[in-house]
């Protein structure tokens, strides 16, 4: 694969993946030196371990990677991203923010994850995930970056940038949950 610095994508998408990067690897830094089985365990009956909280968040990157990929292999119609667009990403927004527990999609929920992962295994998913996606998006033509090219399965369409917004604002909701999962635990150190 390539390296991500040899690949040349528009300022503002860069910029926002650089951030999403950014914000996993201080979460894989501040979790190295938690155990496997630590990182395995369930905090409590009908929750997620950490490990998988995380597999959630990989699922749901690739799951938008893998529809933004299909939907764009067959150069469909697509409109302008507008203020539509904008009040989708708004009300995703506020659906994440919101200090609500929300039901997770089938294809990202309590059935799809796994009881046990190793954690270094699902960082290099996760970052070969984003290495992936990171290469596709540097092949697309500019102004795809300008049409309502991605669907989000509850919040509708929206173009590039409010794809990458909600991988953001999901990972910031549920790195609370992690961060509330571990503190407890001792590092192992």
């Amino acid at each position: 694969m390539t390296k991500p610095e040899t690949i040349s994508i528009n300022p503002k998408t860069e910029k926002q993946l650089v951030l999403l990067d950014k914000k996993l690897n201080n979460l894989l830094e501040a979790l190295k030196d938690y155990s496997e089985d630590q990182l395995n365990r369930r905090p409590g009956k009908g929750k997620w371990s950490v490990i998988q909280v995380m597999h959630h968040l990989l699922l749901a990157e690739t799951g938008s990677y893998n529809y933004l990929e299909k939907k764009l292999s067959f150069n469909p119609e697509l409109g302008k991203a507008g203020f539509k667009s904008w009040y989708r990403k708004q009300g995703l927004k506020f659906f994440l923010w919101a200090p609500f527990k929300w039901k997770s999609p089938k294809a990202i929920g309590d059935e799809k994850l796994p009881e046990r992962a190793g954690f270094w295994d699902t960082a290099k998913q996760w970052k070969d995930q984003r290495l992936k996606l990171r290469e596709y998006l540097a092949t697309l033509p500019p102004d795809i970056f300008e049409k309502e090219a991605y669907k989000h399965p509850r919040a509708g369409r929206m173009d590039i940038a409010g794809m990458l917004a909600f991988f953001d604002w999901h990972f910031t909701r549920h790195r609370k949950q992690i961060l509330r999962i571990v503190k407890d635990y001792p590092k192992q150190i």
